[in-house]
């Protein structure tokens, strides 16, 4: 019949991983009492930095389980100069149910001021599913645990922020050009100003004696 493999073929290739694990010796991990090795980019707990959160709501709103729940309220802020005092969002709260999470990522993906952050913990279960649901000061505890980002790669492309500072960097300040002021405006002893209405014209200054010397 089509489609159908031959006979015992997979019956070897079992056999084939049986016997190539046994001859390899076992290793067991003495968990907990010795703590595993993570990759670097474990996806454990998700950790949050409060200062760095303006409430845009693009991780609530792109997170397909629903599970972070997001209030904030609106605050005025004098600014020295300004007309008007300026308005800017306080967090309430932020809470994420890790009993839902399916910790796909996306909700740190799309932040775009790196508010939110993998953690490599794990350990966090509960006997109360409700205790899973944890608010920003306990996801704020979490960023104790997260690790440095890793070293920029020498060989690769510098990021878009570096370059454009640095082409900043490198371009001299050019001074402002002063505007130039109308005829009505220039002081009348400025030089170039045009005579007043009415006033006659400068007298031309005399031409040197040519007997005197010099």
């Amino acid at each position: 019949m089509g489609g159908m493999g031959v006979p015992g073929e997979g019956l070897a290739k079992g056999l084939a991983v049986t016997l190539k694990t046994m001859t390899r010796r076992s290793t067991t991990q003495q968990y907990p009492d010795v703590a595993p090795e993570l990759p670097p980019r474990s996806r454990g707990v998700i950790a949050l930095l409060e200062e760095n959160c303006t409430v845009c709501m693009l991780c609530a709103r792109e997170c397909p389980d629903w599970c972070i729940y997001i209030d904030s309220h609106k605050e005025e802020v004098a600014v020295p100069g300004a007309a008007r005092p300026r308005q800017r969002n306080v967090l309430d709260r932020f809470d994420i149910d890790f009993s839902l999470c399916m910790y796909c990522g996306i909700c740190i993906e799309v932040c775009p001021f790196d508010a939110l952050y993998w953690s490599p913990e794990f350990e966090y279960a509960e006997y109360d599913i409700r205790d899973l649901l944890h608010d920003k000061d306990h996801l704020g505890e979490w960023m104790a645990t997260v690790p440095p980002p890793p070293a920029h790669d020498r060989a690769g492309e510098p990021a878009k922020e570096e370059t454009a500072a640095a082409r900043k960097a490198a371009v001299p300040a050019r001074p402002a050009a002063r505007p130039s002021l109308p005829d009505e405006v220039r002081p009348k002893d400025a030089p170039g100003a045009p005579p007043a209405a009415g006033a006659p014209p400068a007298a031309e200054p005399a031409d040197p004696d040519p007997g005197s010397p010099g």
